[in-house]
């Protein structure tokens, strides 16, 4: 006696139906930071590229900051919650891990009987979490997804840590993913270097520690490797990237990506995020909000190709070509 499944056969591709984000009211600048601590404005624009950045305030939550990057995202989609059946929030700065962040803000949103659920790829969590929405729409275990990346990043850090403190950042970036007849959404090239975790990670389970020399090699000579494997799991080449939007932990990072994506024949006009110049490292929320202000500002059309890479705690990474809403 044989017995067979029913497996749901789902669309043949994914698309970004629509983004939006969150950035808190209050700008921290360069010259407030050295109030209190050892650092001044052109110490930290020449070693990090930052200027200002956004701290949330004590009574405003990862969860709230998610909610309102996530309902924008559904405006811009032209949908309503109830047309959305997953949310996913990708996060690594929850105050508990119970319970998670995706359920809360379905419900706030108004996503009823959700699937929810949080992941956790740190800075690398936005590519995670938008090929894991991607998946499930095109094996037809999901209709439409919410993809939220959001941290509060101000409750990790060490106001005094002149090392980190002028890095980190808050801030919320979302995504509404849906079903399309062509691939909008390319395959993901990820990964993780689990001999490298204690080269970022929470020390005593309170503040964020990184060994950030040697971080640094690591993401100027492994990441751009990963984004031109992305392009090739899409059948792309570099010369066909309109757009690239990496994690946003560095601005040397983030031009030592650009640089060797042009030497293997990207173009010199292609635009490039530099939200961290005004923004701050927001970890999982860093390419999403990227991603919106880019095209506010008219950096970045429909249609064109986009680039996301980014890496974070326990060495996670992850690269994708994604064409824009």
């Amino acid at each position: 006696m044989s017995t067979s499944l029913n497996i749901a056969t789902g669309p043949a591709g994914s698309r970004i139906l629509g983004v939006g984000s969150f950035r808190p009211e209050q700008v921290v600048t360069n010259d407030d930071l050295s109030q209190r601590m050892d650092t001044n404005d052109e110490w930290i624009r020449t070693r990090v590229g930052i200027i200002e950045r956004r701290f949330a305030r004590p009574d405003e939550s990862l969860v709230d900051m998610a909610v309102t990057a996530g309902t924008r995202a559904i405006e811009d989609a032209g949908l309503q919650p109830s047309d959305l059946d997953t949310v996913i929030v990708a996060n690594c700065t929850m105050p508990s891990p119970i319970p998670n962040a995706a359920a809360q803000v379905a419900d706030r949103i108004g996503v009823k009987a959700a699937g929810a659920f949080d992941l956790n790829a740190a800075c690398a969590g936005f590519c995670y979490s938008l090929a894991t929405a991607s998946d499930l729409i095109r094996s037809g275990s999901a209709g439409r997804v919410l993809v939220i990346g959001a941290e509060k990043l101000t409750d990790w850090v060490d106001p005094t840590d002149r090392a980190n403190a002028i890095i980190f950042a808050d801030g919320a970036g979302a995504a509404v993913v849906g079903p399309s007849d062509e691939p909008g959404i390319g395959p993901v090239a990820w990964g993780s270097a689990g001999d490298m975790v204690d080269m970022i990670y929470n020390r005593d389970n309170r503040y964020i520690y990184q060994e950030g020399q040697t971080v640094f090699r690591w993401a100027t000579t492994q990441i751009a490797p990963i984004a031109l494997r992305a392009l090739e799991l899409a059948g792309l080449q570099p010369s066909d990237v309109d757009a690239l939007i990496p994690h946003q932990a560095n601005l040397r990072i983030v031009e030592a990506i650009a640089k060797r994506l042009r030497k293997e024949g990207a173009r010199e006009k292609m635009e490039v995020a530099d939200d961290i110049v005004y923004t701050g490292n927001t970890s999982s929320a860093s390419i999403p909000i990227a991603l919106d202000h880019m095209r506010k500002a008219g950096r970045v059309n429909t249609g064109d190709v986009l680039l996301m890479v980014g890496f974070g705690a326990g060495l996670s990474y992850a690269g994708q070509v994604v064409i824009s809403p």
